[in-house]
């Protein structure tokens, strides 16, 4: 991963596999929740929880962007959580981070995560 400014704050919930909440992704620095600072760029979203590894998932990866209020068996307190559900090592995976409190904003950053996605989807049918 290139170096990367984590720029806002947010939680990671955790991974699920096949969108279950019991069945928690446990490897690739990916199942210990936490809070931490988030960044988005084209390539992705990176993640850097506090005391521990950074991670990333690439947009080129990443299937759907969701909200809800419930993910990897936690609620979020009737904040919005954004899932981003993606494919890694022949697994269907959702992670899911509170990055706002408020409904409006977790909209409008699904609305410009899923550009994000079809910008990077067009750039590697192009190459």
């Amino acid at each position: 991963m290139s170096e990367v400014s984590y720029t806002a704050k947010g939680h990671y919930l955790g991974t699920e596999i096949d969108e279950t909440w019991w069945r928690r992704y446990r490897r690739d620095h990916l199942f210990a929740r936490g809070n931490g600072r988030y960044h988005i760029d084209r390539q992705g979203l990176h993640f850097k929880r506090y005391f521990l590894t950074p991670f990333s998932i690439p947009f080129t990866q990443v299937r759907m962007v969701k909200l809800g209020k419930w993910h990897a068996g936690r609620w979020a307190g009737g904040r919005p959580v954004v899932k981003l559900c993606w494919e890694h090592r022949g697994e269907h995976l959702c992670s899911g981070f509170v990055l706002t409190r408020d409904w409006a904003v977790a909209e409008e950053l699904q609305q410009r995560l899923n550009t994000l996605l079809r910008q990077r989807r067009e750039e590697t049918t192009h190459d």
